[in-house]
């Protein structure tokens, strides 16, 4: 490991959704993000920093705020497309943290989750927009309404003699 709270998720280590968390996983040593893909922890790595603003001795003293990052270009797990779309949608190395709670294993579960949350969305599929042709009735209403406040703007004008 690189130092004190900082280093790679093991499937060992405590916490997390290697011990039995739920952040979408399916087997201990792996991030679950979709059905099509899992990460192996291994190429997750982690760290851990004190949490910024209040919070006493406690916050002062404690890494319980975790940070996870996922590195795109050189995972082994993603397939060349998902590689792909990934580096254009959220660049070379995907982040999340949590410091939402007191207990470093619970927010490392929390980074986990956002972590995959945010790989999801960007490899979900955007349906593509089919282009729709108005009807015959809503092109009559529209240009009825057109009519209408047409004539309607015209008895607003000012009466003109036609003498000037």
């Amino acid at each position: 490991m690189a130092g004190e709270g900082e280093g790679v998720a093991e499937p060992g280590s405590t916490g997390g959704v290697a011990d039995g968390g739920e952040a979408r996983s399916g087997r201990g040593d792996r991030l679950r993000v979709s059905r099509s893909l899992a990460i192996p922890l291994h190429e997750i790595s982690w760290r851990a920093t004190t949490p910024g603003g209040p919070g006493g001795q406690h916050a002062n003293r404690t890494a319980s705020r975790v940070e996870v990052r996922f590195d795109v270009e050189h995972s082994a797990s993603l397939r060349p497309r998902q590689r792909a779309v990934l580096l254009e949608r959220l660049g070379p190395v995907v982040s999340a943290s949590a410091g939402d709670e007191r207990s470093q294993a619970r927010n490392r579960q929390l980074a986990l989750e956002r972590l995959a949350e945010r790989l999801g969305a960007a490899l979900r599929v955007l349906r593509r927009r089919r282009p729709t042709v108005p009807t015959a009735a809503s092109r009559a209403r529209r240009l009825e309404e057109k009519r209408r406040r047409s004539v309607t703007k015209q008895g607003r004008r000012a009466a003109r003699s036609d003498d000037e």
